[in-house]
């Protein structure tokens, strides 16, 4: 019963502890931008000292073990406990619980790497499906016609705009992002990005259609890949994707440290 009380007492501290160490590690490590826009960095980090300050001092200030309960604590305990269940050989389990929890969050939050989104989540979302993603920094088009900085996202931009084939006529896009499939056409895949507003719970997946028939043959569903290409028209004429990037070459690489957009 001992035992049951001290886990009770400081399993959330606990738990808030391994949270917050998490948190810090990640923003040491730079990882943190896998979770959060790069902005809320500095307010994220300060207020996680904080907390992990007031966990510490939980454990410094508070007794080792709960108070001896008082009379009327053992009589609740006596109702729950009725019928010889205070001596269950059961009531192990709920102190053992705790403790798989505890070594639960220590694994998910302090040993396994953390992962970016994946094709996964782009299949619960709407590629290229948000204006907000695609419009609010919407590119600026080069005086001198240089588009060799431009982005997934700027790309993406100018496809939703509605910019014709004229207009992509002459211009190569040079590219980094992880493979998606087309839902409509098996000849497609999409080169994409998230975007990122505020943490990766709003995260939009954008990207920018490559016509490549047989790809699934040459690379996984969410591989990093670069691709340097012109634009074209696309060959199947009944493909909602009007204009595809026809590759002149594909080359694999690594997720880059910053794999999202902002």
């Amino acid at each position: 019963m001992v035992i049951r009380r001290l886990v009770g007492h400081w399993q959330g501290v606990v738990l808030s502890l391994i949270g917050l160490i998490a948190t810090i590690w990640l923003g040491l490590t730079g990882q943190l931008a896998l979770y959060i826009h790069p902005r809320y960095f500095v307010f994220t980090i300060v207020m996680a000292v904080i907390a992990a300050v007031l966990a510490l001092a939980a454990f410094a200030l508070d007794p080792a073990t709960p108070a001896t309960p008082n009379e009327h604590d053992h009589e609740r305990e006596h109702d729950h406990d009725h019928a010889g269940e205070r001596g269950s050989r059961w009531g192990w389990l709920w102190p053992l619980g705790s403790v798989l929890t505890v070594i639960a969050a220590v694994v998910a939050l302090l040993i396994l790497p953390p992962s970016t989104l994946t094709t996964a989540t782009v299949a619960q979302r709407d590629l290229n499906g948000s204006a907000s993603a695609l419009t609010l920094k919407a590119p600026a088009l080069p005086s001198k016609g240089d588009y060799s900085a431009f982005t997934v996202r700027d790309w993406a931009s100018l496809l939703r705009s509605g910019a014709g084939q004229d207009f992509f006529a002459d211009k190569t896009a040079a590219v980094t992002g992880f493979i998606t499939p087309d839902k409509t056409d098996p000849n497609v895949f999409f080169v994409a990005r998230f975007v990122v507003t505020c943490c990766a719970v709003d995260a939009q997946p954008i990207g920018i259609p490559v016509y490549h028939p047989g790809w699934q043959n040459e690379y996984k569903t969410d591989s990093w890949v670069t691709i340097s290409s012109g634009f074209r028209a696309n060959p199947n004429p009944g493909s909602r994707e009007a204009i595809v990037l026809i590759p002149d070459s594909i080359t694999p690489t690594t997720q880059p440290a910053q794999p999202y957009v902002y």
